[in-house]
């Protein structure tokens, strides 16, 4: 089960699906320039506030319009909106291509530009994508606003096969930069990465890329440790292609894509120490999908059955901290690809979710500086969140 592609108006849609299998083709505790509070100071960050039990709908305004978008960043002192299309180009919302890697990255449904990130200095860029072999670049440039010098490759990952490359990249509040591996793709978890610590794929990663090529947080949950990479933050996920940190508090949200049943969304406190094992591929949502055993394995805070409705791939979203819609304070948006919708479910609470909206094909959310959030479809609309 899970060999399925969707085809919609004639193109085969890059598959946030679950399941889509190709064939194979020692630093500080705060990162350089970082003014982000450390994993110990942000266990003194502010309680979110209590949303308010009234929900309403929510507004998607188109603001743009781009090529397959898949990713959004904003950067320190810049009031631009920077987008990475899949095809291979970062935008501006003024109309500015600041990179174009169109001519270098694969073409593949889950495949191409997929993620973008700033350090939280303004002064470097960072891009995740697949090269012509399908293998997954975190490429660094440095950037003054106008134009991107001095390119480097910080980490570089072989791919077995073409789907499940993850894609998301976001510097933490430690100043650190997380990266999102898929477990290697084809359909199964085959070569058993999830539960492997010994590679990178199906795995968060958390790295001070300013390193040589960069380097591993000393706090790392495996560094210095025998048959483990230290680079490891997090372990046993399958395709985790959007992950966000809550502004407020610290805590890491991550949209897991399912295999051939379940959906889900794991949740890590800002407290912690890294570490933690989603379960993939002993476990799918809180389902055993394999035999063997680990132990500890924590479960998803939020899980919903594939396909029922049109279900196919979970998109995680922001905890919401604007302030221009205030029935939605301190609730977690989330969405599905194909099915479209768009739901609200307290942080505290997200047993307590309803539906706010929709969005055709949505690809990902984005958080503006000011907290404001937008949501992409890979149609190509960038739309802006707004109360309706």
């Amino acid at each position: 089960m899970g060999n399925v592609r969707l085809v919609v108006a004639g193109l085969v849609l890059m598959a946030l699906t679950a399941c889509t299998p190709e064939q194979p083709a020692g630093s500080a505790t705060r990162a350089p320039g970082s003014t982000a509070p450390s994993p110990a100071e942000r266990t003194s960050l502010p309680e979110p506030q209590q949303a308010t039990p009234e929900r309403g709908e929510l507004r998607f305004t188109k603001i743009a319009e781009l090529e397959r978008p898949v990713a959004f960043a904003v950067r320190k002192g810049d009031d631009r909106l920077y987008v990475a299309e899949q095809t291979g180009r970062l935008r501006t919302t003024d109309g500015k291509t600041v990179i174009d890697l169109s001519g270098e990255v694969s073409s593949g449904n889950e495949q191409g530009l997929l993620g973008v990130a700033f350090h939280p200095t303004g002064r470097w860029l960072y891009l995740d994508w697949t090269d012509a072999r399908g293998d997954t670049h975190i490429t660094e440039w440095a950037y003054d606003g106008e134009r991107a010098t001095g390119r480097r490759d910080v980490l570089k990952q072989d791919q077995p096969y073409a789907n499940h490359n993850g894609g998301q990249l976001a510097f933490g509040p430690d100043g650190y930069l997380y990266i999102a591996f898929g477990d290697g793709g084809s359909a199964g978890d085959p070569q058993r990465n999830g539960q492997s610590l010994r590679t990178l794929l199906g795995k968060i990663v958390r790295i001070d890329p300013r390193g040589d090529p960069y380097t591993i947080p000393r706090d790392n949950p495996f560094a210095g440790r025998r048959g483990a990479r230290g680079e490891i933050w997090a372990y046993g996920l399958r395709n985790p292609w959007r992950f966000s940190f809550d502004r407020a508090t610290g805590d890491l949200w991550i949209g897991d894509v399912g295999q051939d049943a379940w959906e889900e969304v794991d949740h890590q406190p800002a407290s912690s120490k890294g570490g933690e094992n989603y379960g993939w591929s002993l476990r799918e949502g809180k389902v055993r999908f394999r035999d063997g055993d680990a132990p500890d394995l924590v479960e998803p805070v939020i899980v919903y059955p594939l396909r029922e409705g049109g279900n196919c791939s979970v998109i995680a979203g922001y905890v919401y901290r604007g302030q221009k819609i205030p029935w939605l304070r301190g609730q977690f948006l989330y969405g599905d690809f194909c099915a479209g919708w768009v739901r609200a479910a307290p942080a505290g609470d997200v047993t307590d979710s309803a539906e706010v909206g929709k969005v055709d094909q949505l690809s990902s959310f984005g958080q503006g500086p000011d907290g404001e959030l937008y949501a992409l479809s890979l149609q190509g609309p960038l739309y802006r969140i707004e109360p309706a």
